[in-house]
């Protein structure tokens, strides 16, 4: 019989003595997710439905609404891996946004492996109706500039959502000054908005079950196209989000069957550590993920960006020992990928030795210092700096 379990009570989690077929993982493995109905939490249990029935592993999924709360249970050690996106990785590892708080700071983030399907994007997603309202009925000609003077959803406690949906702005020469926000306390919340009307815009996956809900709701959906000859846009966009790249969405609410719908879209998911996680655990759950891919591909909208070939080995975060032992293993790793990875390694610990030094001093404007801080530390070490 197939088992998951969901729910934020932890117990015999990766830590037992009970091991499963494959010796290097344990029967019971626990992640953090995004909520229920996500492409991120679909994913997952796609990917545990794999593990259960080809590995014996029971995949403990805890859904969370932001990136704060998908990655302080991985923190407390209460989980040992998160299926995260950019906020969780990225800017928990620049200490940025509220990963640069008092209580938190820069974290020795690693990935094991990242979703790049190439035909997800990660869009700001509009109602319809907005079209209608703005004079361009069927949306035709509708572009980002015609969100000025409308509502934009902003989730408590997730940069990386909130970022998404300002790069989209920025694209469009618009700034959050230029459009109403309307805070929500999640993801599902906010597309719950779409729907019932309560926001004009908001920012997911096209693959999103709740795109889906809201496209088939009163309001309708539609994303509008990036252009990536508009290469001053995209220069707004990546100053905002370095990660965000162009690229054609081919799956997604009012996209499937399509010739798909040009927009951006970056690694998403990622399925991360941290940097003090057993390599032996590691090294299993990455081997699983791509020994079983044929096991899971196919079974959730864009789940098919997980193949080994989709991976990039050279990324904003650096890998965890253990996945790279299994990227050895299969002749992918590269000496460029050890020095790059080393380098993101350095980045880490420039980070943290600011922090640190800054903990010592214990400013009273903690922001305001760490922020000043952290940018000169980075450019100190001819790091590039972002935000």
């Amino acid at each position: 019989m197939r088992i998951f379990t969901t729910g934020l009570t932890l117990a015999c989690i990766a830590g037992t003595a009970v091991f499963a077929a494959d010796s290097t993982l344990p029967r019971q493995l626990a992640i953090t997710s995004y909520g229920t109905g996500s492409s991120g939490y679909n994913q997952s249990v796609a990917i545990g439905a794999a593990l259960q029935d080809n590995r014996g592993v029971n995949l403990r999924i805890l859904p969370a609404k932001n990136d704060v709360a998908r990655t302080e249970p991985l923190r407390q050690g209460k989980v040992d891996f998160s299926m995260n996106g950019v906020g969780g990785t990225f800017m928990a590892q620049e200490g940025v946004y509220q990963f640069g708080a008092k209580s938190w700071g820069p974290m020795p983030i690693r990935a094991l492996a990242s979703n790049n399907s190439g035909t997800v994007g990660i869009s700001l997603g509009v109602a319809a109706e907005v079209c209608e309202q703005v004079g361009k009925p069927n949306c035709e000609g509708f572009t980002y500039a015609d969100l000025k003077g409308k509502r934009v959803a902003w989730l408590k406690g997730a940069p990386s959502m909130n970022v998404n949906a300002q790069a989209y702005l920025a694209y469009a020469g618009l700034t959050t000054d230029d459009v109403e926000l309307v805070e929500f306390g999640g993801f599902g919340p906010s597309w719950k908005g779409m729907v019932d009307g309560s926001v004009d815009a908001a920012i997911a996956s096209t693959s999103s079950g709740k795109g889906y809900e809201a496209a088939s709701g009163p309001r309708g959906l539609f994303w509008p196209e990036i252009d990536p000859n508009n290469a001053e846009g995209l220069a707004r966009m990546q100053e905002v989000a370095p990660f965000f790249t162009p690229m054609v969405a081919q799956v997604g609410a009012t996209i499937d069957g399509t010739d798909g719908v040009p927009t951006a879209g970056y690694a998403f998911p990622v399925l991360m550590t941290l940097a003090d996680r057993e390599p032996e655990l590691v090294y299993g759950v990455t081997k699983a993920m791509f020994e079983l891919y044929d096991s899971y591909k196919g079974t959730s909208p864009g789940i098919d960006g997980w193949s080994l070939d989709n991976q990039a080995l050279e990324w904003v975060v650096p890998y965890h020992e253990g996945a790279i032992r299994y990227f050895r293993e299969v002749g992918v790793w590269t000496d460029a990928h050890d020095a790059h990875n080393a380098k993101m390694i350095e980045r880490q610990q420039v980070l943290n030795t600011a922090w640190k030094a800054l903990e010592a001093e214990n400013p009273d404007n903690w922001d305001e210092t760490w922020a000043e801080r952290r940018r000169e530390a980075l450019d100190a070490a001819d790091f590039p700096v972002f935000y």
